[in-house]
């Protein structure tokens, strides 16, 4: 039996493996693509409870992440995750993607977005993207490749931690 994949998704400011996201979604795409999010979130919901464990008083918070994680994977409009900031204010999580297959200038290129991500002290998700076809759904023709909250800000290169913080004030 082939080993299925474990997303990480964000749920109540924690990261939780989720088994078969991918999967489901790409079972839903055609089939789902001009429904209502609720109706979305409900099938999302229904087929992922069969492998995945969802406490009770979660599920609602598991749904919305499920949806927000679907329209994100097919390019539709998504509520960011929010998360509590310093003295109980709201705060968009910013979502920064490091993009490549992992080569050295890869490595120095995730190493520098996390430097930039802790010295400028911003509320970040850091993610390495080393699928070569997620890779490619960015169009991108050159790797490291850098892409925060889904805009494209480096491509080829290996951006200086202080280019990266310009980045990260915006």
């Amino acid at each position: 039996m082939p080993q299925e994949d474990s997303t990480k998704i964000r749920i109540n400011n924690q990261l939780i493996g989720i088994i078969g996201l991918k999967h489901v979604m790409e079972e839903m795409a055609e089939e789902y693509a001009e429904t209502s999010d609720n109706k979305v979130q409900a099938e999302l919901f229904k087929r992922l409870s069969r492998k995945n464990y969802i406490p009770d008083h979660a599920k609602e918070d598991y749904g919305k992440a499920f949806l927000r994680r679907f329209n994100k994977f097919f390019g539709k409009p998504y509520e960011k995750e929010i998360s509590e900031g310093d003295h109980g204010r709201k705060e968009e999580k910013m979502e920064i993607k490091v993009l490549g297959p992992g080569c050295p200038r890869c490595q120095k290129t995730d190493q520098a977005v996390k430097d930039a991500v802790a010295e400028a002290g911003v509320d970040a998700t850091v993610e390495k993207v080393a699928d070569v076809m997620e890779i490619a759904k960015y169009g991108v023709f050159g790797t490291p490749a850098v892409v925060v909250d889904g805009e494209i800000k480096s491509v080829g290169k290996i951006p200086p931690v202080e280019e990266i913080k310009e980045w990260l004030k915006k």
